[in-house]
């Protein structure tokens, strides 16, 4: 399926296991991992960022959630504003392995459901690597009031898919971010 869809990049947080750094910015392979995930979505029709601009992301929409910093849902609901497509690919900012071909995997494992989440090695679904169609996700939104993704997005009993490789891996320590090739935090160039 090559469904028309738009992406949420939630880049916003704390970092505190990586000491407060700013983590979308921080390098793999040369490039911050914000722009790395942006790649993975070059069929989107519009980038949604929700965290602070980037002059790495030309023409994509910067939104912040309120209060800034405030979790994962309210990121959500802030970029969910500027979503017009049908679909929605919503990723977290620091997921170095992603590709333009697991987001068209995901895609095509979503048809026929609300969703569709990447597993991780474990079988546990990797809430910050999925697809939603747009009208089921703001329908859950709308009358969620809790703090968790898993929470929200559970319930929609999306399909979970595993693929090869490690495309949910993400960068949440300064070992993650060692072991996908990234430079220690404390040496990372500014974004």
């Amino acid at each position: 399926m090559t469904a028309r869809h738009d992406a949420c990049v939630l880049a916003g947080g704390m970092a505190r296991r990586l000491g407060g750094r700013d983590k979308p910015g921080l390098r793999v392979g040369g490039r911050p991992l914000v722009e790395r995930v942006a790649a993975a979505v070059p069929g989107a029709e519009r980038l949604i960022v929700v965290g602070a601009p980037r002059p790495g992301l030309p023409g994509a929409v910067f939104l912040r959630e309120d209060p800034p910093g405030s979790g994962p849902v309210p990121a959500l609901r802030a970029g969910m504003t500027a979503v017009t497509a049908p679909w929605v690919v919503l990723l977290a900012a620091d997921l170095p392995f992603l590709t333009p071909g697991h987001v068209s995997a995901l895609l095509d494992a979503a048809e026929g459901a609300a969703g569709a989440v990447l597993l991780d090695d474990e079988n546990r679904p990797q809430w910050l690597a999925g697809v939603w169609r747009t009208a089921r996700l703001t329908r859950a939104l709308d009358g969620y009031e809790g703090r968790s993704l898993h929470g929200l997005l559970g319930p929609l009993e999306p399909v979970g898919l595993r693929l090869p490789g490690r495309p949910w891996f993400d960068c949440d320590t300064p070992d993650d971010l060692l072991r996908a090739g990234g430079d220690a935090p404390g040496t990372a160039a500014p974004a």
